[in-house]
């Protein structure tokens, strides 16, 4: 047996990158037994039977999320625009909270930088310590940078619907031909065109997934992170926890704050403690046993 990966999973169906090839495979009935599901992006062990295959191990993880169903990420790549759609800054961190608790490194690609100025968003984000890139589908910004970062990498890519993520994806690799969803300039949205996720092999061990959207992506994650662990997933407010007058601040209406006196010199952004300030709300209404460790 040797050590192959699982690029796209449908129905029970396994495809599995293995040296002679892709192999449709099954997995041994055991996994479902000991509550384990095999994963796009999971290495794994299998054996060979007339042609096809059968998954018979699943190699440990480094990460993994429930929605989009993908495993063992390299970075995640979240796209956004200052044009239609205009992304909101509380969906992106909203998700990046996703990414500091599951420790999936996330870089914001801001899209359609020939439509509108994009240093709205890209200071926001740079400021907050995240690596950002500008990029244009229609002329070909930013898209060598982007190709840079993604060599050798697992990467999700996961934006607000219409926002360029397939546009992208057919610029670094045209052999892709995805089909693109038209933006209704009435409604400032696009149509959805990821229906699962699936790995695009672009070589040398370059592995993308176009997943679905802000809306799909893995809200159960955020909605099951304790209040008191919230503030640790702004890299920004880390250098402030622990100077607080109080030790249990929840740095929001406590005198003594080192977070919200960090906010008032401006070395921590204003919208990103909005967002923390109502993804606290949100963290307000788990029950201890919804908690995920």
């Amino acid at each position: 047996m040797g050590t192959d990966r699982i690029i796209r999973a449908v129905s029970g169906f396994y495809y599995v990158r293995t040296e002679t090839g892709i192999v449709e495979c099954r997995a041994r009935g055991r996994f479902h037994k000991d509550g384990v599901t095999p994963l796009v992006g999971d290495f794994v062990r299998v054996t060979h039977q007339a042609g096809k295959g059968v998954v018979e191990e699943v190699l440990p993880r480094k990460n993994s999320l429930v929605r989009p169903a993908i495993a063992n990420i390299d970075a995640l790549i979240l796209f956004a625009s200052c044009a239609i759609p205009v992304t909101e800054p509380f969906l992106l961190d909203r998700l990046l909270v996703v990414c500091e608790r599951q420790q999936i490194p996330a870089v914001i690609c801001v899209n359609k930088a020939d439509l509108s100025d994009p240093e709205p968003l890209v200071q926001i984000y740079r400021r907050a310590g995240y690596r950002t890139i500008v990029t244009s589908a229609e002329t070909g910004e930013g898209v060598a940078e982007l190709r840079e970062l993604l060599e050798g990498k697992l990467c999700c890519l996961t934006g607000n619907s219409g926002v360029g993520k397939s546009s992208i994806l057919n610029r670094l690799c045209p052999d892709l031909a995805l089909p693109v969803g038209e933006v209704s300039e009435k409604l400032g949205r696009g149509r959805h065109t990821t229906r699962h996720v699936e790995l695009y092999d672009l070589g040398d061990g370059t592995y993308l997934a176009d997943t679905p959207g802000f809306s799909s992506f893995d809200v159960e994650t955020v909605q099951t992170i304790a209040k008191q662990d919230l503030a640790d997933c702004f890299p920004e407010f880390r250098p402030y926890l622990g100077r607080c007058q109080f030790p249990d601040c929840a740095h929001r209406r406590e005198p003594g704050c080192a977070v919200r006196a960090a906010l008032d010199s401006g070395a921590i952004g204003r919208t990103r403690f909005e967002s923390y300030e109502r993804l606290y709300e949100l963290a307000s209404q788990i029950k201890a046993w919804q908690i995920r460790e």
